[in-house]
């Protein structure tokens, strides 16, 4: 059976990835019927579950989430990914399940902004966090839409300093900024640990775009309530964030919005059946009268999905 090591995870890139995800849903697959994730606590931190089937393959990931690694100079998210044959469940490979979360997310939130956001526009981005996820979002967004500037928000000023210098590596203009930033943006992507808001979601522009990827807990967001409340809000299954989505929970809690709240749902978008337009179609910014939130809380699909191309993609590598 062979080891995709992260190096051949990465090969795959996210334009294909992201055409993955598109393509299952397209296909029929419906989020709402994935399993869900299942969690244990250990002295580590929290390891993770997350079995899949769709067509001719089944999968499992198991993920690590260590705070503490972070001080030691090791990688927060750990894990594998077995890919198995659906028919038989026979083992096809073993992924480097960490290379194969850093992959997939960006990809998720890229085929998000691709249908929430209109074609054509560079855009004004402002990114908040500094590590992985960070850089893999911004590589991901590249794919998807044109970026007239990068402006970066962290705590820790040499992450800072480290990705603006990694975006004018590229060619994009890019700054330092912070949580004021927001209300010239046209798109914010969140990308943290933060357990509680990191901007004042008053400031957002009517017609821009929010994606928050940072966390699957009830009790920890990244958006506040009032950006909820005034949002259009997508995710991957209205199931799956009502369970884990704190940045949806937390305003619920509160009475400030109800389950209905929910616009629609990532596959709602890719196949059309969603309020806004979609692709070439989409309307201008100017033309909405909300800001768009994308909640993600990473599913068993995604990585399911981006693991069949994966494996693919190596077959294809190993003919040549």
């Amino acid at each position: 059976m062979p080891y995709l090591d992260a190096a051949a995870v990465g090969r795959l890139g996210t334009a294909a990835a992201v055409e993955a995800l598109a393509g299952v849903l397209r296909a029929g697959l419906d989020p709402e019927a994935c399993p869900q994730r299942s969690a244990v606590a250990v002295p580590g931190g929290e390891l993770l579950l997350m079995p899949a089937a769709s067509g001719a393959h089944a999968g499992v990931k198991i993920a690590g989430v260590a705070p503490g690694n972070a001080a030691r100079g090791l990688p927060r998210i750990t894990g594998s990914y077995l890919l198995l044959d659906g028919p038989t469940l026979r083992p096809l490979a073993l992924l480097d399940g960490a290379a194969l979360t850093a992959l997939r997310t960006p990809a998720v939130s890229a085929l998000a902004v691709r249908h929430l956001t209109p074609p054509g526009r560079p855009l004004r981005l402002v990114l908040f966090g500094t590590g992985p996820q960070a850089y893999g979002h911004l590589d991901a967004l590249r794919t998807v839409r044109s970026l007239a500037q990068v402006v970066v928000a962290g705590r820790n000023p040499a992450g800072v300093d480290a990705l603006v210098a990694h975006a004018r590596a590229t060619g994009l203009a890019a700054r330092a900024g912070g949580a004021a930033d927001v209300e010239g943006a046209d798109l914010v992507v969140c990308c943290t640990t933060a357990r509680a808001p990191l901007f004042d979601g008053r400031l957002v522009a009517p017609g821009a775009t929010v994606v928050a990827v940072g966390s699957h807990e009830p009790d920890a967001r990244e958006t506040d309530t009032a950006l909820v409340r005034r949002s259009a809000v997508y995710v991957e299954s209205r199931a799956a964030a009502l369970r884990e989505a704190g940045d949806l929970l937390v305003p619920e809690a509160e009475g400030a919005i109800g389950p209905g709240h929910i616009t629609g749902t990532l596959a709602d978008l890719v196949c059309g059946r969603g309020p806004l337009p979609s692709g070439a179609a989409a309307a201008s910014s100017a033309d909405r009268g909300c800001p768009q939130l994308f909640k993600s809380v990473g599913m068993a699909w995604e990585d399911l999905a981006v693991a069949v191309a994966v494996y693919a993609a190596a077959g294809a590598n190993s003919e040549t």
